[in-house]
């Protein structure tokens, strides 16, 4: 089930030309997924080569960056990532820069999976958005929420689930699925056809929280290849 290239949009995504745009921009309709299209300049590939992080997630210190012993392609790409930084953080968010190397921890089967490779949605207590934005490497995946079902809905995957659980389907295996994040993870359609984030695309995502007007966007970190480093924002 190979990923589309976000061409034509799905009806789920709204695309915007700006920044002030894209943090105006309020979610409605169908639309969950707003995508900021942009080309940036920089070698991001010189950036990730020269990093030393090990196997997993490394959160990357601005100052370790601007150490690197990096081209002028590279400082560009570097002074990239900390001007959207910075944009992030005066609308009062607290934004990362991640390098993956791999994750760390057990793929399980597909049906049990509650890693972010997993097709999922975030969720938050009050109203938030989630923030991405692919430097280098593998981008993210989107799933139109119509293509998806939630995975405590489904028959096959319930019963199974209720048997690791090793109880009854009551509000005690309600709170156990939740506990495990289970009710956040979806199953694709046999004819889904995701769609992908891309590089250098700054997205803002709804998340599922109480109130929202919209359902929670669908989506999947790609599953690691080795030897591939990805460098990418999150908030």
């Amino acid at each position: 089930m190979p990923a589309a290239v976000l061409q034509p949009p799905s009806p789920r995504i709204r695309l915007v030309s700006s920044f002030d745009e894209l943090i105006n921009a309020h979610f409605a309709d169908e639309v969950n997924a707003l995508c900021w299209p942009r080309t940036l300049v920089g070698d991001f590939a010189e950036v990730a080569r020269l990093l030393e992080v090990p196997q997993g997630i490394t959160h990357l210190d601005e100052d370790e960056l601007k150490n690197l012993p990096l081209s002028e392609k590279g400082r560009l790409a570097v002074q990239t990532m900390r001007a959207d930084l910075a944009l992030l953080r005066e609308q009062g968010l607290d934004p990362i820069l991640d390098c993956v190397n791999g994750y760390t921890h057990p793929i399980t089967a597909p049906h049990l999976r509650t890693d972010v490779c997993s097709w999922h949605a975030d969720s938050a207590t009050a109203e938030a958005d989630t923030w991405l934005c692919t430097y280098h490497g593998a981008s993210s995946e989107g799933l139109p929420n119509e293509q998806a079902t939630c995975r405590i809905d489904d028959p096959e995957v319930r019963t199974l689930l209720l048997q690791l659980h090793g109880g009854s389907d009551d509000e005690t295996f309600t709170e156990w699925l939740g506990e495990h994040f289970h009710d956040l993870h979806y199953i694709a359609s046999p004819a889904a056809q995701p769609y992908l984030f891309g590089q250098h695309s700054l997205w803002r995502i709804a998340t599922q929280y109480p109130g929202s007007p919209v359902p929670p966007c669908i989506h999947r970190a790609p599953d690691p290849v080795a030897g591939q480093k990805r460098l990418l924002l999150i908030s």
